[in-house]
């Protein structure tokens, strides 16, 4: 048997006895120092275990704990070592990768901290109309898109000519009959009046053939209209924006928030970052040796 294993099976029965119901302390007589494994010249001391094991365990699951943590840490100890034998002439260039991520989590936290306090999260509509403005090119449409209504009206419904007419009418008390009427009779209504739909969905809620074109449909102004057997479709179309043009900017407002975020974020950064500089050299805390220093 493995030397790390005879000592891991020695201290099991010491383990029983430290690790109580709902009790994570330890008997005084108990040094923090009291070794539980050792692999080569690393060891495995009470206080760490101490420190692993959850709380509310029963004495057999802390037992059972006891003796995973104590196996995992000595398997792993052994892993290390052999690593550290078969790839001795890597261990500096290794150390060096630790040395230099362990510096990029410190500065990230550092950024992080002044980012917290310094950023100003909100937008307003006009930082976001006046970036969107500038950068149109950079959000082009990959499909057309439109606003506009579509409800279907069943053929036995007498007041259809009445609803179209509201349909039509630029006055909002006006399509707000029309919605109503819609709600009363429970006709199915698409209203995208507000938002930006893709036009295939649009054209999803009209009894149209998936292979034709309809894209002559987006040129016309007014209520629409089409059938099938059971029901009228009354469809309006208030604005198209088509593959290859801009965005809407209701659609991309979070995006636009996001990007200039991060242009906020950055900044401080760059701010912090030149005022530590510049006091680091006017303290002498910094110093540069160019090629004219004579030291």
């Amino acid at each position: 048997m493995p030397f790390g294993m005879k000592r891991t099976n020695r201290y099991l029965i010491l383990l029983a006895a430290l690790l109580l119901v709902a009790c994570q302390e330890l008997p005084r007589y108990f040094s923090d120092e009291k070794v539980l494994a050792k692999v080569g010249d690393k060891e495995l001391v009470v206080d760490e275990l101490e420190r692993s094991i959850p709380n509310g365990l029963s004495e057999a699951d802390s037992s059972a704990y006891a003796h995973v943590f104590v196996d995992r840490w000595v398997r792993r100890q052994l892993k290390i070592q052999e690593a550290e034998q078969l790839f001795s002439s890597s261990v500096a260039d290794i150390d060096r990768q630790v040395e230099e991520y362990r510096q990029s989590l410190l500065v990230r936290k550092l950024d992080q901290f002044y980012v917290d306090r310094m950023v100003d999260t909100t937008f307003t509509a006009d930082e976001l109309e006046s970036y969107y403005n500038s950068h149109k090119n950079d959000f082009k449409l990959d499909r057309t898109m439109v606003k506009g209504c579509v409800v279907r009206v069943p053929k036995s419904y007498r007041q259809r000519a009445r609803l179209k007419e509201l349909m039509a009418s630029k006055q909002s008390a006006r399509q707000q009959d029309f919605r109503d009427i819609c709600l009363k009779q429970e006709f199915l209504l698409g209203d995208y009046s507000t938002a930006w739909v893709n036009w295939s969905d649009f054209l999803s809620q009209l009894p149209v053939v998936r292979s034709a074109n309809y894209d002559p449909l987006l040129q016309k102004s007014g209520v629409q209209e089409m059938s099938d057997r059971d029901a009228y479709y009354y469809f309006r179309i208030d604005e198209v924006r088509r593959a290859g043009e801009p965005a809407p900017l209701e659609q991309l407002q979070a995006t636009i928030r996001r990007i200039l975020f991060n242009g906020r974020q950055q900044q401080v950064i760059r701010d912090h970052e030149e005022q530590l500089y510049q006091a680091s050299l006017e303290a002498g805390m910094v110093r540069l040796y160019g090629d004219d220093d004579e030291e």
